[in-house]
């Protein structure tokens, strides 16, 4: 008799559910007239440029494989980019391998360092990828809640209560996503105490590190005694505006690098490699355009903040990324019954905090990477929503047709 189709599946691929912000994307993509707040894509179209470098490379012939850490150019360019932004170095022989995407990049980091049962620690609110990909690896994710009173930051005492004798690494990522909450240079001092104690190994998250808008951005590997136990994820999706582009980079140790090559040379080859040289490009001639992006993003980022607090939605002032996380408790809707219900009466689509964690609960995360008039136009049709559940929103008329 034949089995159950499901008997033949690994118990993790089983357990493992479908992304929480892909069902709202893929839900709006079916209406008309929606006005997406939800995936964490810059509207902002790749510089020409790059695109340019691009496609003269693929006129030009070069279509084949590259090395499989990369373009050998290209690394030394991250290499090059990583010492003179964040003042860390990193050789491009050994300590750099280009990768398709950051997310690829983190789950070569958890395959090389995690053994069945070993438990990393991920602060909640999270992207949603973090704790699968801990799973698939063998791992045990351990969620450590952050709140809205201490503006989503994780404190040292948290780490230390959290960690146990299976604690083997943490996952930091700042800014964070979904509620762009961005760790100060002191901050990670503090924290550097704690892992070093205990010597943890950390994965930290940089994607969005050109996108800091009110103090200078530090990365983890540049405090003092953690360059050593760092892998260090960034690439080019959001800083560059290159998401669909799908490339990433991670710098760590070589040590580090040699086991994660491995596995990127069996489950990859390399990035595509016209693609590269369109990364070439973006680190030599586009940080003009990266810093008009972002001053595009931090006046989005205060129109958001501003309008939403006075709509009657508390929202914290996010440091970095493209992400406000308001909380929609004063409507007595939880974030799924809140984003569902947006999403049908007034066609706006946002993603409900609880898919980033139960931390997230009461939340809705929105992404300010979209026009002005969409936004304006998004935060009309908000305000007429919780203004039907009850909320008293007040005169908001200047806010919401006004480029602040």
């Amino acid at each position: 008799m034949k089995k159950d189709v499901a008997s033949y599946f690994s118990k993790t691929a089983k357990e493992l559910q479908p992304s929480g912000i892909r069902r709202f994307f893929d839900l709006a993509a079916t209406m008309k007239d929606v006005i997406s707040l939800g995936v964490g894509e810059p509207d902002f179209i790749t510089p020409w440029n790059i695109r340019e470098a691009a496609i003269l490379s693929m006129e030009q012939g070069y279509t084949s494989y590259t090395a499989n850490a990369g373009l050998f150019e290209l690394r030394q360019e991250i290499s090059n980019y990583l010492n003179s932004r964040f003042s860390v170095h990193y050789a491009p022989e050994n300590q750099i391998i280009v990768t398709v995407g950051a997310s690829q990049a983190i789950d070569l980091a958890f395959r090389a360092i995690l053994n069945e049962g070993d438990e990393v620690l991920i602060v909640e609110p999270a992207f949603v990828s973090y704790g699968p990909l801990v799973a698939i690896a063998g791992g045990t994710p351990i969620a450590i809640s952050t709140t809205a009173a201490n503006g989503f930051k994780l404190t040292p005492e948290q780490v230390e209560a959290a960690i146990t004798e299976k604690t083997k690494a943490i996952l930091l990522c700042s800014p964070n996503n979904p509620t762009g909450s961005t760790l100060n240079k002191q901050e990670l001092l503090e924290l550097a105490k704690i892992i070093e104690k205990h010597d943890l190994i950390v994965v930290s998250d940089e994607i969005y590190a050109e996108l800091t808008y009110d103090e200078s951005y530090t990365s983890f590997s540049a405090i003092e005694g953690m360059y050593e136990r760092t892998i260090l994820i960034n690439g080019f999706s959001k800083g560059f505006a290159m998401t669909g582009w799908r490339l990433g980079m991670l710098a760590a140790p070589k040590e580090f690098v040699e086991v994660m090559l491995k596995i990127f040379q069996y489950t990859t080859m390399c990035a595509p490699h016209m693609l590269q040289h369109g990364a070439i490009e973006a680190l030599r001639n586009t940080f003009h355009e990266v810093e008009s992006m972002k001053r595009s993003y931090r006046m989005r980022r205060n129109y958001m903040v501003h309008t939403l607090n006075k709509m009657g939605l508390d929202c914290h002032t996010p440091g970095g990324a493209f992400y406000v996380f308001p909380s929609i408790k004063a409507t007595g809707l939880t974030s799924e019954q809140f984003a569902e219900e947006l999403l049908m009466s007034k066609n706006v689509a946002v993603v409900p905090g609880n898919v980033f964690g139960e931390s997230g609960e009461g939340y809705i995360r929105c992404s300010y990477a979209a026009s002005m008039p969409q936004l304006q136009e998004a935060l009309k049709r908000i305000q007429l929503f919780i203004e039907s559940k009850g909320v008293t929103t007040g005169n908001l008329s200047e806010e919401l047709k006004v480029n602040k």
